[in-house]
């Protein structure tokens, strides 16, 4: 976005961002501006344009452009007290009359009717737009809803209730008919099935909650950015909308305790963690951080939360989110078609209008009067369990830099095996790195089997603590596991340190293994190898991968990632190769991502066997010890902070 079209920067309110209210609202307007060229007639829907349609079709794209802009229309209208200088609630007003007429199956638009909204149906795309929609309607209520003429609202109200009566996907879903369940109660249309479907939504979700603030996304190990956009945005603001104080009582003390830790996910350039699905939905990640503040459900100050929020938000905008046209592109920084699952479609990027909450909070709340503080991130360094979903988020404050190591989260169903899902089964994800879908595998340890390499599949976690995580799998091929071979992992950080260690057990002698660093792109990549190590440094830039050989891991290289990452073009992996000797087998290497300068990682470690396991020993730079007790069924891990 250029800078001329946004009010000057306030370095002395934000020292961090220079960002206020004002550049929130002038973002929002310039993002309907452009929205809102591409809509058809009666403004029923905007079909934005793109490379391709969604496997839902066309018209659902469409509907998701009208959708999806409308919740970022109610934001900034709600937020200013109806003002509407743009008149966006007119034609959103229209654009319901006219899309809920007479609503269809039709996948394209080229059909009969250029208006007509799909209809919602089992699985259907039209309940997750369903879900915006209410939503919308709810914030507007006395500048759209009660002036809309009573047939109007009945045809809307109908539409809406295709949401309570038909079957939402087993996942965050069920959180969409509480929302549209919500709104229609408070209006008095379809009470009953409406009370029910928030009944049931609620009850669904329990099964998925891991503790301490934590959700698994309908599938066993399944925790991403849907934790924050979904499963605790949406039972907040429904409890805070209805004045629930039980249910309020409820997620809310749940919002908190997750946003003690996923405040820490934040780099201090305010880039989000670039892991799991759906990530072009980019600053919907300052969703959380602003309903803890909406409902006072928050460890975090006012002046933390606009510099979590506001650090997102440009973020994005001055690394080339938005295309000549305004319009917001799909990928991370520009487009990016690996990121993108078949589930989007042009418009699906506008689900980022959730991270326009906090202008729901008047002018004068603290989260915009308070001066701007440090994220985590900033403060110092830090290293964070994440019990419940089997991470731990490492932080450096030289560089701002986050990583999560991810000992917790795989994506794999309950009754299938699916292939590796580079957002899902890596070992670690970062603020300034993303995965390779191409070529060597980053952040990974692998069997080598006749140039095959073997899969992380379903994670066992083991446990998280202070400065360690641990899990087990079992490597698999073709998406069969090695017969009677097994793999059990750690990780143990301290400041920009990390140390791997990977025992297998059962493979046979002679079988190759394989363990990766970060994969670091930009423009252009410089690597080297030295003795038992590897670097990889983004030309022109302090941001390196570095990984070293120390136990078991005999060879190191670089390798190229063919098509890039989401950060640019150009990347490369370091690697450390191996060689399985016995029965059990120790591997362990140093790995590093800093943007701090080029120091090699400096960690002394020993390894000894033990009468139960193999034991290692960690000399930190600052000083400090861990030690751990690696075994087949387990790790046992002590530190100087126990």
């Amino acid at each position: 976005m250029p800078r001329t079209s946004l009010p000057p920067e306030d370095r002395s309110l934000s020292p961090y961002t220079g960002w206020t209210r004002a550049h929130w609202e002038a973002v929002a307007d310039r993002l309907l501006t452009a929205a809102l060229r591409h809509a058809g007639p009666d403004h029923a829907l905007i079909a934005l344009p793109g490379p391709r349609p969604s496997w839902s079709g066309p018209r659902s794209d469409a509907l998701e452009g009208y959708a999806r802009t409308f919740l970022l229309a109610a934001l900034r209208v709600a937020g200013a007290g109806g003002q509407d200088p743009l008149r966006l609630l007119d034609r959103y007003a229209e654009g319901l009359a006219a899309g809920t007429r007479c609503p269809t199956g039709e996948r394209e638009l080229t059909g009969r009717d250029p208006v007509a909204w799909s209809a919602v149906t089992d699985r259907g795309q039209a309940m997750v737009e369903a879900a915006s929609v209410a939503l919308a309607l709810r914030l507007t209520r006395p500048w759209l809803w009660d002036r809309l003429p009573a047939r109007t609202r009945t045809r809307a109200a109908d539409w809406l209730a295709g949401a309570l009566r038909h079957t939402p996907v087993d996942n965050n879903w069920w959180l969409f008919q509480v929302t549209v369940g919500g709104f229609l109660a408070e209006t008095g249309h379809h009470t009953e099935a409406a009370e029910h479907a928030v009944a049931q939504g609620l009850s669904r979700i329990e099964q998925w909650y891991l503790g301490d603030g934590w959700y698994t996304d309908g599938r066993p190990r399944a925790v991403d950015h849907y934790n924050g956009w979904a499963f605790h945005l949406y039972p907040v603001l429904h409890a805070h909308l209805t004045d629930d104080r039980r249910l309020l009582d409820r997620y809310g003390t749940r919002l908190a305790a997750h946003l003690g830790q996923y405040a820490h996910t934040f780099g201090g350039d305010g880039a989000p963690l670039h892991q799991g699905r759906s990530l072009i939905y980019r600053f919907a990640s300052a969703a959380a951080p602003w309903a803890g503040a909406l409902t006072g459900h928050t460890p975090l100050s006012p002046g933390t939360t606009r510099r979590l929020a506001s650090g997102t938000l440009r973020h994005f905008l001055d690394h080339g989110a938005l295309d000549d046209d305004g319009l917001l592109t799909l990928g991370w920084f520009g487009s990016w078609p690996a990121l993108v699952q078949p589930y989007s479609g042009p418009a699906s990027p506008y689900w980022a209008s959730k991270g326009f909450l906090g202008l729901l909070l008047p002018p004068g709340h603290p989260v915009w009067t308070a001066v701007e503080e440090p994220a985590p991130a900033e403060r110092g360094d830090a290293v964070v369990p994440v019990r419940g979903a089997g991470w731990l988020i490492q932080s450096t404050a030289a560089d701002g830099l986050v990583r999560v190591h991810n000992h917790g989260s795989d994506n794999q169903p309950a009754d299938e095996l699916l292939p590796d899902d580079p957002l899902y089964a890596r070992l670690a994800y970062s603020t300034a790195t993303g995965p390779a879908f191409e070529g060597t595998a980053d952040n990974h340890f692998a069997l080598l089997d006749g140039g095959e390499a073997s899969e992380r599949g379903p994670i066992v976690p083991l446990g998280a603590g202070p400065g360690w995580a641990a899990s087990a799998h079992r490597p698999r091929i073709g998406g069969a596991a090695l017969p009677g071979v097994g793999v059990t992992s750690l990780v143990l950080a301290a400041g920009a340190e990390e140390i791997h260690a990977h025992l297998v057990t059962g493979a046979p002698g002679g079988t190759g293994v394989r363990h990766t660093g970060w994969a670091v792109a930009g423009s252009a990549v410089e690597t080297a190898v030295t003795g038992g190590g590897a670097r990889v440094r983004v030309t022109g830039s302090a941001l390196v991968s570095e990984a070293v050989a120390l136990h078991g891991l005999d060879a190191a290289t670089t390798e190229p990632v063919p098509a890039g990452t989401a950060f640019g073009p150009a990347a490369a992996v370091p690697v450390l190769t191996g060689t399985v000797t016995g029965e059990e087998c120790l591997f362990v290497s140093a790995v590093r991502l800093s943007g701090a300068g080029t120091a090699p990682p400096a960690a002394r470690v020993a390894v000894e066997a033990a009468p139960t396991g193999h034991r290692l020993r960690v000399h930190w730079p600052d000083g400090s010890h861990s030690e751990a007790l690696i075994r087949a069924d387990g790790v046992t891990v002590t530190s100087d902070e126990d």
